[in-house]
């Protein structure tokens, strides 16, 4: 028997961060006006999905996306496992400085900070109790960059030097999208 969870990812809103070309990490920043704009305007573009529950990071700009979007409409989970990499001294750095160390910290933590294998491992421990506790069911998760690599790396196949060059960003910096299907299924 199968059992899968469908899930619809999105990153949330621009930040303050972003508009200074800062990687905000662990720093628990804030949604700018075009990120709270951008979050408005994704509750019209999901008017169509039914979600049974969205969960988001537990950082402020997760948050705030989430509630900006579907208060009162789906019920609000948030949970830790869902953060940005922790970038340790950089949290809050200069973006080119951080994605320059990218390749160099998958299995290397940032100083002070982890790697994108410890996020993977995180993201992996949150799907298997997504798949406990929500098969059969559509969720929605409004999270981060790291997250969503590494969404690409478990549930696509991808290693994560494929998921990093691939990433949308790099063809679009400044740029926002409004989301991204998985399915998370196991066979008993």
């Amino acid at each position: 028997m199968s059992r899968t969870v469908r899930i619809t990812y999105f990153v949330h809103g621009t930040t303050t961060d972003n508009e200074q070309g800062l990687a905000s990490g662990w720093k628990d920043c804030g949604l700018s006006e075009l990120g709270r704009k951008q979050s408005r305007e994704l509750r019209d573009q999901t008017r169509d999905k039914k979600f049974d529950v969205v969960f988001c990071s537990d950082l402020k700009r997760a948050v705030e996306s989430a509630e900006i979007t579907w208060k009162n409409i789906y019920p609000i989970v948030r949970d830790n496992r869902l953060r940005e990499c922790n970038y340790g001294d950089l949290n809050g750095a200069d973006a080119e400085k951080v994605d320059s160390l990218a390749y160099k910290s998958i299995d290397k933590p940032f100083p002070n900070g982890e790697s994108y294998m410890v996020v993977e491992e995180r993201i992996r421990e949150f799907l298997e109790d997504l798949l406990n506790m929500y098969a059969g069911k559509h969720v929605a998760i409004v999270a981060h960059k790291a997250p969503q690599l590494a969404l690409d790396v478990i549930l696509n196949g991808k290693s994560w030097e494929q998921a990093m060059k691939e990433d949308w960003r790099l063809k679009a910096p400044k740029e926002w999208k409004p989301g991204w299907d998985y399915a998370l299924q196991t066979k008993d």
